[in-house]
């Protein structure tokens, strides 16, 4: 498989600018704390709105909540692996791959690439809410405040792991998995806040035992 992000060389230090005109390149970087604060929120007022004015108990929605949360880790690992390391066979989608991704390769202490924007953010989980309330119902109310709760996971863990030493307890793989994806093979670890789904479609990292000590 070929992808830009094989070619590239990590810089621990620096940045890459995409536009000249500061507004437009600020719009392309945020602080991570930004949209896990906006979706912590939402995820919370969906749950406390579900449950007081839903026909919803409270065990179908941690259900739900549950299932939400399992289903992003999968979204996580496949958008990961087939999106942000598409093949780039052609020069736009080698651009579109290094805008969304690359750029995070050649830069991966740059932490204020870490998120999406939050405009873009709250668009696309607008989007959700409206679409799936359609053909969820209420389900939405649990299942929902779960996908966006894992997708603020996984914001705080891969910027944890950029931003501080490993620690040395269980969650330490979370670390050796994401430095060995970045530094030594990019078309292993693509899950960052679980390593559940590189276990599944065995994609594990190669001799992962002998990083870890």
């Amino acid at each position: 498989m070929s992808t830009s992000a094989k070619t590239i060389k990590p810089q621990n230090k620096g940045t890459k600018v995409f536009f000249n005109n500061p507004i437009l390149e600020r719009l392309t970087r945020t602080n991570t704390a930004v949209p896990v604060g906006i979706f912590i929120s939402f995820s919370a007022f969906l749950m406390v709105w579900g449950f007081m004015y839903s026909q919803y108990n409270a065990l179908t929605q941690i259900g739900a909540f549950t299932i939400g949360l399992l289903l992003f880790t999968l979204i996580e690992y496949l958008v990961h692996r087939y999106v942000f390391h598409m093949i780039t066979n052609t020069k736009l989608r080698e651009k579109i791959q290094y805008a969304f991704h690359g750029v995070h390769h050649e830069f991966p202490k740059d932490t204020s690439r870490l998120a999406m924007p939050p405009v873009v953010s709250v668009v696309i989980v607008t989007i959700l809410f409206f679409s799936l309330r359609m053909a969820m119902g209420d389900h939405i109310f649990g299942f929902l405040p779960g996908f966006v709760t894992g997708y603020s996971l996984y914001l705080i863990v891969h910027y944890v792991v950029h931003a501080y030493q490993p620690p040395k307890n269980f969650l330490r793989i979370l670390w050796v998995n994401h430095g060995i994806h970045h530094y030594k093979d990019h078309e292993r670890a693509f899950g960052v806040s679980s390593p559940l789904w590189d276990y599944i479609f065995m994609t594990t990292p190669k001799k992962s035992k002998s990083h870890s000590k």
